[in-house]
């Protein structure tokens, strides 16, 4: 069942790039962007990735936190928050469940049988954890609306 506005975000548990377990509720009090990516080191999620560390002091003007979560391994996304510069949390869905609670993963990714990757997803989470925006896109080409996202915040 899709997520929709006004949801509860569903809880999960997982490693960080620095193997540190992490959970949604870690994150209560805050408001929160779970940016998913398909994967550390692809063009479009990089760019997507440095897009959202360019917008930090946007987003820690609206006391927001931003979340990355892919499917990558914690030491592909230490490498790739190192190489980037990447100052916000970057969590791995090594098991897959966070991706299919929220947007979903395709498979056979770029046309490599049984590889998986997130769907480019996007929900921001108001303070107690309820979705009031969000986007998956079916083409992992495709970057989100980041002024949508920061509009998303104000509010």
């Amino acid at each position: 069942m899709a997520l929709k506005n006004g949801d509860k975000a569903p809880e999960f548990e997982t490693v960080d790039s620095n193997l540190k377990v992490k959970k949604l509720s870690d994150y209560k009090g805050n408001k929160v962007v779970l940016a998913f990516f398909p994967g550390a080191f692809t063009g479009v999620c990089t760019k997507e990735m440095c897009n959202f560390r360019d917008s930090m002091q946007n987003f820690n003007k609206l006391n927001a936190k931003v979340v990355g979560i892919s499917v990558d391994q914690p030491f592909s996304l230490a490498q790739f928050a190192k190489e980037n510069k990447l100052t916000f949390d970057l969590l791995s869905d090594h098991t897959r469940e966070i991706s299919r609670k929220y947007g979903g993963l395709h498979m056979d990714f770029a046309g490599a049988k049984q590889l998986t990757a997130s769907k480019r997803a996007v929900y921001v989470l108001d303070k107690e954890g309820k979705i009031v925006y969000n986007w998956v896109s079916e083409n992992p080409g495709v970057e989100p609306n980041y002024k949508e996202i920061e509009e998303a915040l104000k509010n």
